[in-house]
């Protein structure tokens, strides 16, 4: 399968920080998705999802319950995805929702219970990334995800995925309400931000990696936005459609983008599988 602009691969995408060549079955270890275009549509659907489904979780249940339930859920998954020996496609997209669910609701407690300004916590939360980023730099020499075939690489990915997840809520909280874009409008915003990277990265130089991150962050926005958009009620500028519905229409749209994705794993991935079925 082809790879988008954001999914091509520089010459040291197999290389440690000190620019070794990884080895054959530390390719075969490494735990993250190919950067295709089916990548980003099936993250861009779990932003909506997580979304949607914090929102009416927060609505059907105790809020307190819900955030509980949400951290035991993510926990479970990330230790899982952490003792996994390579990819697992539904075990990865199930984490990856877990985190837009959790995500949500980390941002909403800090303006709806704690009354922090979503301007403040965009900040707080962009700080956070750049820090993470700057750390796991520091500490491995890259950023690229496809050279994740440690656990303390995939410790830094999903600390810094958790906290871009919170970051992209906050700002597209800020642009929809604070600001008062609305969520269509904020919608189309983040889906032309979205662009910028894949237009820097082909066009103007942008490297691969920060093309990545950059475009990572915004598809929370650009997702939250849309289903925002699709579920609330007309007083919010919304279709009224319900945060229960669009949330099941999402988590049956990710089941199905994740089943074809599945189909199309690495050649890698299925030669590791078939050596195994033959054991």
């Amino acid at each position: 399968m082809t790879s988008s602009p954001l999914g091509r691969q520089h010459d040291a995408a197999w290389t440690d920080g000190a620019g070794h060549v990884a080895p054959p079955h530390r390719m075969r270890g490494i735990k993250v998705p190919e950067l295709t275009l089916l990548f980003w549509v099936i993250k861009v659907l779990t932003t909506g999802m997580g979304e949607t489904a914090s929102d009416w979780l927060a609505r059907t249940i105790d809020p307190v319950i819900a955030v509980a339930l949400a951290l035991l859920a993510l926990a479970a998954l990330l230790v899982a995805q952490l003792r996994a020996t390579r990819y697992r496609p539904w075990l990865y997209w199930a984490t990856v929702a877990m985190v837009s669910v959790f995500g949500t609701m980390a941002a909403d407690v800090l303006h709806v219970v704690i009354g922090i300004p979503y301007v403040v916590s965009t900040i707080a939360f962009a700080v956070a990334v750049a820090v993470l980023l700057l750390l796991w730099h520091r500490v491995e020499g890259t950023l690229d995800i496809h050279t994740i075939t440690t656990v303390r690489r995939e410790c830094f990915y999903w600390t810094t995925v958790c906290a871009t997840f919170a970051l992209g809520t906050a700002a597209g909280d800020l642009t929809a309400n604070s600001v008062g874009l609305g969520y269509l409008a904020s919608g189309i915003l983040f889906t032309v931000a979205f662009a910028v990277p894949a237009v820097a990265h082909r066009w103007w130089g942008l490297g691969a990696v920060p093309a990545f991150w950059i475009a990572y962050v915004l598809t929370r926005p650009l997702g939250a936005s849309f289903a925002d958009w699709i579920a609330v009620p007309p007083a919010r500028g919304g279709l009224d459609l319900g945060t229960g519905t669009i949330s099941l229409v999402l988590l049956i749209a990710i089941a199905i983008a994740v089943a074809v994705h599945t189909r199309q794993a690495r050649p890698s991935d299925r030669a590791d599988e078939s050596g195994r079925s033959l054991r």
